[in-house]
């Protein structure tokens, strides 16, 4: 054999793997590390995704919910506008409380059956929409975020 002939002979036998003994081995040992990358990146993005999806499902119920608690409280309202006592003028309520148990009755009389809290907000609690007296014609969220409908 010539010098160079075991030169390329000793370069050979170098670039072989330890466990297997091939050289093609070592070809693949930087895909391993490729592939497991990949699979870290793809696996956030979806998480990522299925994150987006779920919020955005959450605050459509919380819109729907929303939007029939402020109906059951409309309701209520004009079922307490119109129901006055006979005699006495039509009014709205003083307080949301009112549109539980009507003060104006001597009997117990119901315009909502329980007291909706605001799901949009923290506290619950809704804005009102007064008329000139001060008494309570409407409801609506505090919510600062926009809606998605």
């Amino acid at each position: 054999m010539s010098g160079e002939a075991v030169g390329d002979e000793s370069q050979r036998l170098a670039m072989m793997c330890h466990h297997c003994g091939l050289a093609s081995c070592l070809d693949t040992k930087g895909f391993t590390y490729i592939g497991a990358l990949i699979l870290v990146v793809v696996t956030g993005i979806a998480i990522t995704a299925a994150s987006t999806y779920w919020s955005t499902t959450v605050r459509r119920e919380k819109e729907a919910e929303l939007l029939f608690r402020g109906d059951q409280i409309r309701k209520a309202i004009g079922s307490y506008y119109e129901r006055a006592p006979s005699g006495r003028a039509k009014s709205y309520p003083s307080r949301l409380d009112d549109l539980l148990r009507d003060p104006r009755y001597m009997k117990v009389v119901r315009h909502l059956r329980r007291l909706y809290r605001d799901p949009m907000t923290d506290d619950g609690q809704w804005g009102l929409v007064l008329d000139g007296k001060g008494h309570i014609k409407g409801v609506f969220s505090k919510s600062k975020e926009k809606p998605i409908k």
